[in-house]
């Protein structure tokens, strides 16, 4: 009898058709809940999971007996138990590397967009209030030859820093990662901790995982290090920084704005006042989101599920530990 996935994210009519040569597939391409009584039954004869979004706490894993092997849609693993996971001998893979530019081009766009106050500017167009000249009222600030702090220096963080390098002639630093010297060579980065960094910096962008170390990193604290020209841009997760800080650092003006993909709750709360402040550009978490990238990511989750289901080694295990042993 062939093993069963469970997918719970949209995938192309193709990848469903690979998945279905040699599985048995349940598909909820919209799935509004995991408490869905058809997705917890299929659930407890799944062997494998393929999706993203959906938060997987021990009590789902109860419910998933046969379960070996997930394949997460997303680069973050912060939807999962990992301890859990290998503690029950299930494996995750995520989706590394195949996402790295697209979100480094957003979070390069929010530099720009913030600095130069783009979305500000089109809305006073779209309001009809240009009506002569602009003025210092309206000027935004250079992003060329500035210094662009980057909190945490991963693959994405990496691929922003030498956009502002190579691209923008900016003086990189980075913290919150191991040394880079290959890195500091190439982009005449230096690594510092991060205090200096907040204190130096006309962009501060944070680009780290979410982990017990690194939750609400980026506090009223911080905040106060940072110059008042300064703008902070969040393409990680909200739950590194502490919102409310950051709200009171834009309202008093002890930074200048911030470019935010990211938000503690999501989708954002609607009496938020982030979205209706004018030095913030605040985006629906598109990081990854365009068809392309999209595409891939889940032609690599597609990839990942089916070795995995066939024992071979997937392309981008995350907890490999969890079939030690298993893998030539």
């Amino acid at each position: 009898m062939s093993k069963r996935i469970l997918a719970y994210r949209r995938l192309n009519d193709q990848q469903l058709e690979q998945l279905r040569e040699r599985f048995h597939v349940d598909y909820f391409g919209k799935l509004e809940s995991p408490d869905d009584p058809a997705f917890r039954e299929a659930l407890g004869e799944a062997h494998g999971l393929i999706g993203a979004g959906v938060t997987l706490t021990p009590a789902l894993l109860d419910a998933a007996p046969n379960l070996e092997a997930i394949a997460s849609i997303s680069v973050g693993v912060d939807n999962y138990p990992v301890d859990e996971l290998t503690r029950r001998g299930i494996l995750l893979c995520n989706t590394p590397d195949v996402l790295t530019e697209t979100t480094a081009d957003t979070g390069f766009s929010l530099i720009m967009s913030t600095a130069r106050r783009v979305v500000e500017l089109a809305d006073f167009v779209r309001r009809g209030d240009w009506k002569a000249s602009i003025g210092p009222e309206q000027f935004g600030s250079d992003v060329h030859g500035k210094t662009l702090g980057m909190v945490g220096f991963g693959r994405i963080g990496q691929a922003v820093a030498r956009r502002g390098a190579l691209g923008f002639g900016m003086k990189i630093l980075y913290s919150n990662a191991s040394p880079k010297p290959a890195l500091e060579a190439e982009l005449g980065a230096r690594h510092c901790e991060l205090d200096e960094l907040l204190q130096q910096s006309d962009f501060v962008c944070a680009i780290v995982p979410l982990t017990p170390e690194t939750r609400q990193l980026i506090g009223a604290r911080e905040f106060g290090l940072m110059r008042e020209s300064a703008i902070f841009i969040n393409i990680s997760r909200g739950q590194v920084v502490d919102e409310a800080a950051l709200i009171d650092a834009l309202t008093s003006g002890q930074i200048r704005g911030a470019g935010l993909d990211v938000f503690e709750q999501e989708p954002l709360q609607a009496d938020s006042p982030l979205p209706r402040m004018p030095n913030v550009v605040a985006l629906p978490h598109i990081g990854s989101a365009t068809h392309e990238t999209r595409t891939a990511m889940a032609q690599r989750a597609v990839d990942n599920i089916m070795l995995a289901l066939d024992g071979k080694r997937p392309l981008s295990p995350f907890n490999e530990e969890a079939w030690a042993g298993r893998f030539d």
